[in-house]
């Protein structure tokens, strides 16, 4: 697994890269590998130690993960035993339902935009920058008239996407927005944010966030956690031919995102939640050919790479691994076992371990590596190289535990009701097949001796006395299967309260009573939706907007450009989508509506930011189908100039020039101002009675 700084220059020494303002810091490979296993062996016991305290912190988050795994599968674990009288080993697989409508709920309202639900917008009051500014190109005119005092400009630091627009207007810029019809405003801070976030946008689909996304929610819907990783820098190949026939590919370095499987992160032992993590630790399993293409990348030590290889496969599996597996098989893995660490070491282990600590961070207590270690050996130790540092990993509940680092999933909601559940059905079975035979009563004493007890049609048993009836006779058992059923009809509603997913919300039929009826049903589904809406707020909260900020922190610190400068805000957009799907575009109908027919009204409403937003919740790109403001006006003018030059518009009435006024169309066809017209008077042109009545012979 590559970490952000894996596509960065290497050095044989101790070195500071810096590259648009980022720099790394490295420990230098050592000749001998191992006095350099002696050397950091201070720091690989830190860390091991760490890891050790995880994994028994989450040793009980890990059997709940395996029951609800095996729930979901529909497998029985070790320890259940059934009773030599139970025949059935039926396993009803609620749990899966529950799950998947779940993980489809929460999918169909994250992506319902068909993009990333992922935004950068200005903040409401920018600090340290204008939110608007405006320029009168009518200010020569106004500042020749001596009774009219124009305004002062303001000197601007011309930034974000139209600065070289606005540097021929610079001495004129006036903050706010422009009151005179004559005034264009521009707003900056607003076109660094959309900038910003068609970037990220981009980045997140040449990363493939979306799938890994996908990949993160189903855990957190089974589990009750989801992992997240990124963003960190690697090099992809673009295809691209020169003129001669030539491939010739072109490299970029990209932000990258991926979906990390919760059974490999060990977070901090000590930490409700990431913001309390200081160290966290991915447990990655390699192979050898993993292992050498690590040293293709920068400031991983190839020597020890070589010499971990050479010491032979040291992973061994945990007990979880071979429950999930689901098979017996014990072959030897030809693996090995490396901890990635994030986090905070002491500065005297750092110094221990040959880590030459800069200016800025001498005098601290403690610094930020990241460090790959594996049997003994440091194969990669070098600076947080963040900036702001942080740890680049996000992990997202499905329900908040408020006193653990893992949250609460769907499945281990129900696996009581999965207990009952099973039972029922198990009841039901084995009744039912007992029930569905008889039981035979046999008076040995009444039947001629040696024959055959088996059974057959026409099958003879000789008497040798008594009654009939007496020798052989039947019982039948009761047949208590519709209680049992009704039990588990029971359980499986006590299901849909304990996961606040109904059945009717993922297609179960026979909805009965007035929520047969459309608004009834959509009373019912609309309360359905309350926990989605929950569970979506957690994902906006710790997931996307997290990883806004540090998108937005990558781009500034490694493609840092003019165009982004603003006093910008992330904003997860998981809880919007979900208002979009519901009544957003129905509520913006419903206030143009009511605001367009009111004159007095109508100017108090921002109609462009309407029209944006009932674009976006038809699902369609906003800035490919609207105007801004300005680009409006000038469309505007060019389809006014374009309808005169066809004679199609009259002249402006108040208009001065040689024509004078407008062209009177007393016929009312469209010639003239938008109205009726009037009508044409006996005699003058367009008078139906001017026209000769015709002839008989004609």
């Amino acid at each position: 697994m590559a970490s952000f700084m894996d596509e960065l220059p290497t050095s044989d020494d101790l070195t500071m890269e810096t590259s648009n303002d980022a720099s790394a810091v490295a420990v230098p490979e050592a000749s001998d590998p191992l006095e350099d296993q002696i050397k950091h062996s201070s720091l690989v016991g830190a860390i091991k130690e760490d890891f050790a305290r995880s994994e028994r912190k989450r040793m009980a988050d890990e059997t709940r993960w395996l029951e609800c795994y095996r729930n979901f599968r529909g497998l029985y674990g070790p320890t259940t035993q059934f009773t030599s009288t139970e025949k059935s080993k039926v396993f009803v697989k609620i749990t899966k339902t529950k799950v998947l409508a779940a993980y489809a709920q929460i999918l169909d309202v994250l992506f319902a935009g068909n993009k990333f639900p992922l935004g950068i917008e200005s903040s409401n009051l920018p600090v340290g920058v204008d939110d608007a500014v405006h320029v009168d190109p009518q200010e020569q005119a106004q500042a020749a008239n001596p009774q009219i005092l124009p305004a002062v400009a303001k000197k601007f630091k011309i930034f974000g996407p139209k600065r070289d627009l606005l540097k021929s207007v610079a001495g004129k810029l006036k903050s706010g927005v422009g009151l005179t019809p004559s005034s264009v405003t521009f707003e900056p801070a607003k076109d660094a944010a959309k900038k910003m976030e068609k970037k990220i946008i981009d980045q997140l689909e040449e990363a493939h966030a979306t799938k890994s996304l996908r990949n993160t929610v189903f855990e957190m819907c089974l589990f009750g956690t989801g992992a997240y990783k990124g963003p960190f820098a690697v090099d992809k190949e673009y295809p691209k031919w020169e003129q001669d026939g030539t491939y010739a590919p072109e490299m970029r370095t990209i932000p990258y995102v991926e979906h990390v499987s919760i059974w490999d992160i060990y977070p901090d032992a000590d930490a409700r939640n990431m913001s309390e993590a200081e160290k966290f630790i991915q447990r990655h399993r390699m192979s050898r050919s993993d292992l050498r293409a690590l040293k293709r990348r920068p400031f991983f030590r190839g020597k020890n790479i070589e010499k971990l290889i050479s010491e032979g496969p040291n992973y061994s599996q945990k007990y979880w691994e071979t429950a999930l597996k689901e098979d017996n098989d014990d072959t030897v893995n030809e693996r090995w076992e490396v901890l990635e660490f994030w986090g905070v070491v002491d500065t005297e282990i750092a110094k221990e371990n040959g880590i030459k600590i800069p200016k800025e961070f001498k005098g601290q207590d403690q610094i930020q590596v990241n460090a790959w270690i594996s049997g003994g050996h440091v194969i990669r130790l070098v600076f947080n190289p963040f900036t702001p540092a942080r740890i680049p990993y996000q992990v997202v509940p499905y329900e908040i535990n408020p006193y653990s680092f893992f949250g609460i999933g769907v499945a281990e909601n129900m696996l009581d009701t999965q207990l009952l559940m099973n039972g029922f059905m198990r009841l039901a079975v084995d009744n039912a097949a007992l029930s569905s035979n008889v039981v035979f009563e046999i008076n040995e004493d009444l039947l001629v001796p040696g024959q055959t007890m088996e059974l057959h049609p026409g099958k003879i048993f000789r008497r040798s006395g008594g009654q009939q009836g007496q020798a052989i006779s039947t019982n039948k058992i009761d047949n208590v299967t519709n209680e049992a059923l009704m039990l588990f009809d029971k359980a499986r509603q006590l299901s849909d309260e304990a996961t606040g997913m109904p059945s009717y919300a993922h297609g179960m039929t026979g909805i009965q009573g007035m929520n047969r009826t459309a608004s009834g049903m959509s009373m019912l589904m609309g309360a359905a939706a309350q926990n989605i809406k929950a569970v979506v707020r957690n994902v906006d909260d710790y997931l996307l907007t997290p990883l806004g900020k540090a998108l937005f922190a990558f781009n500034m610190q490694f493609n840092f450009s003019e165009d982004f400068i603003g006093d910008l805000s992330v904003k997860a957009k998981g809880t919007e989508s979900l208002m979009r799907n519901e009544v957003r575009s129905q509520r913006l109908l419903q206030l143009a509506q009511f605001a367009a027919p009111n004159p007095a009204m109508a100017p108090f409403i921002k109609w462009d930011y309407i029209l944006r937003e009932y674009a976006s919740s038809l699902d369609l790109d906003e800035d490919k189908v609207v105007n801004d403001p300005r680009a409006a006006m000038i469309q505007a003018m060019q389809m006014k100039e374009a309808a005169a030059a066809m004679g199609q518009v009259p002249q402006d009435p108040n208009a001065q020039g040689p024509q004078g006024g407008v062209t009177a169309d007393p016929g009312g066809n469209g010639g003239g101002i938008i109205a009726p017209g009037n009508s044409p008077e006996p005699g003058s042109p367009g008078f139906s009675s001017n026209q000769e009545p015709v002839k008989a012979s004609e």
